[in-house]
């Protein structure tokens, strides 16, 4: 067997508890889809929060050089948490509620195909960014969505159909906030109903206010929205999933590298969907081409 032949080693971290319990069949899909010639595999199941990054930094000390986020964009996160900066690469089997970062790498939401990606091993180098030096690799946001990723994550059941309901029950009553942004430099104070920070074009579940935002250009999308009267958001919502959102004048998006925003009051964010509460200054940063991730 020569050096090219020897099969790579290869760790899938499973968040039990993601999404829509499509990660309940993946031991079977592994044994089934995975090529044993190319790879040695093992599984392990998080059990805390913060449990992937602890896993996925032990596996690329280690010498792995796959690891395999099964989950949605929290388990990406905390995966890629551990491999930034490193030559091991993240490969993404989606089984969460919205799928961000998956969506946008063209990643198919079937467990089976997202595996034979994963045979395929074709490698991409991506941006990731970091607020207040906490890693987001797909969206982070503050207000609004910031909000409902809040609600959201204590909503017992996941899934779409529950995001929705959250959104559409949170928006008559939310009001917009006071904003001052410093982005490479340069002033803005806007009131917004959220501020979005994409990485990616995908907020989730194939939704987007940022439809050209690239993963790879050293850059962040600085996505300032304004509230709308709620007749119009309930007639402008198709344009999120027509990826035309970004059109409408209730749309600012200004690319940066690095911002610092300041609010009135400390508050939740969310990072990759998830919510973290942060004081009222936050600083973002990006750093480029800083994460091997396994695309078609």
């Amino acid at each position: 067997m020569t050096i090219d032949t020897v099969p790579k080693r290869i760790l899938f971290i499973v968040n039990p508890v993601s999404g829509i319990g499509k990660q309940r069949s993946v031991e079977r899909l592994i044994e089934n889809g995975l090529d044993k010639t190319k790879f040695v595999s093992s599984i392990v199941y998080t059990n805390a929060p913060g449990h992937a990054s602890e896993l996925s930094r032990k596996a690329a000390d280690d010498g792995v050089e796959i690891v395999v986020a099964v989950g949605g964009d929290g388990t990406v996160n905390e995966t890629a948490a551990g491999l930034v900066g490193t030559s091991a690469s993240l490969a993404i089997v989606p089984a969460g509620s919205g799928n961000g970062l998956a969506r946008h790498l063209k990643i198919p939401m079937n467990l089976k195909r997202a595996i034979e990606i994963v045979n395929r091993g074709n490698r991409l180098k991506i941006d990731t960014a970091t607020i207040n030096d906490q890693l987001f690799v797909n969206v982070a946001g503050v207000g609004f969505d910031a909000s409902v990723a809040k609600k959201f994550a204590v909503a017992g059941k996941r899934g779409f159909s529950t995001y929705l309901r959250i959104t559409t029950n949170s928006y008559k009553h939310y009001e917009p906030k006071q904003y001052t942004l410093i982005i490479d430099g340069k002033v803005f104070k806007r009131r917004a109903l959220l501020i979005s920070f994409a990485n990616s074009s995908q907020f989730g579940n194939n939704t987007s206010i940022d439809p050209s935002a690239s993963i790879n250009d050293g850059y962040i999308d600085v996505c300032i929205v304004g509230k709308m009267p709620y007749w119009k958001a309930l007639f402008f919502a198709p344009l999120l999933f027509l990826k035309k959102f970004d059109q409408t004048r209730y749309v600012e998006i200004i690319r940066a590298k690095e911002v610092v925003l300041k609010r009135s009051k400390g508050k939740s964010i969310h990072l990759d969907g998830d919510p973290k509460l942060m004081g009222k200054e936050l600083i973002m940063k990006i750093n480029p081409l800083s994460l091997n991730v396994i695309v078609p």
